[in-house]
């Protein structure tokens, strides 16, 4: 048989299709894992927190009350509906006469307990700030010039100090910053900072949180980015003016 003469021109062709072939395999499999990925992880935390309420609520069932008595299967989110109902129904009693008398005698003999009293306190403020119609959570996200000059963090801003702690905090009004760390906004730092110090944003505070979560990695909007850049150029020029009034 005749040999078969291959000119290098041939390899380099063959060569460039393996490598586009493996390119597309590659980005096709990215493109997959982007679109399915947040979908998973959503499904499976939505699923494990209707799990966890329908495992916490279940022992208070009645076997003859549990759908999956009389069904061959369980229903998921019957413990989340039970909660809700339950829930719903507590808030209805406490607003009248009969129910405000039992929560304040309840508070009363939680109240005397040393070691039950500072938490349930804490707790019970956490969740009126939070859910409280009038509730003051974080509304604002600021520019803290922190860890070092130049280097700027972003903070949530909540209520001012009491009176009591106002009085003792140098001249000039003061805020509430709360400095969450980056990947787990659940940790940070809380401290007063007066409120020239500040440079409040006019982003959302879940644009904020997803900036501080993603490390940077998911930015804002593109208005959004605009109005932050432009905040941005405000605080620079606002270190600019202290730096020269210092040199003065």
């Amino acid at each position: 048989m005749a040999d078969i003469e291959h000119k290098p021109g041939d390899v380099e062709i063959v060569a460039a299709s393996h490598t586009s072939l493996a390119g597309r395999v590659r980005n096709y499999f990215l493109t997959g894992l982007v679109v399915a990925g947040p979908v998973l992880i959503t499904a499976y935390l939505t699923w494990s927190f209707i799990t966890w309420v329908d495992d916490l609520v279940r022992p208070f069932i009645p076997p003859a009350y549990r759908p999956e008595t009389y069904l061959p299967w369980p229903i998921p989110g019957t413990g989340l509906v039970i909660a809700f109902i339950v829930l719903t129904l507590l808030g209805f009693l406490t607003a009248n006469l009969v129910g405000r008398t039992l929560v304040e005698l309840g508070e009363s003999l939680l109240n005397r307990m040393p070691i039950v009293r500072p938490v349930y306190k804490t707790m019970k403020q956490i969740f009126e700030t939070l859910f409280s119609k009038n509730g003051s959570s974080f509304r604002q996200v600021a520019l803290v010039e922190f860890p070092a000059p130049g280097m700027w963090s972003l903070v949530f801003v909540s209520l001012p100090p009491s009176p009591d702690l106002a009085a003792r905090l140098p001249a000039g009004e003061h805020v509430s910053a709360f400095m969450p760390c980056t990947p787990n906004p659940t940790t940070g730092f809380f401290f007063y900072v007066p409120r020239k110090d500040i440079v409040v944003l006019d982003i959302s505070v879940e644009s904020a949180m997803t900036l501080l979560i993603s490390a940077g990695m998911v930015q804002p909007d593109n208005d959004a980015q605009k109005k932050l850049a432009s905040l941005a150029a405000t605080a620079r020029a606002a270190q600019a003016v202290r730096d020269t009034a210092a040199v003065r």
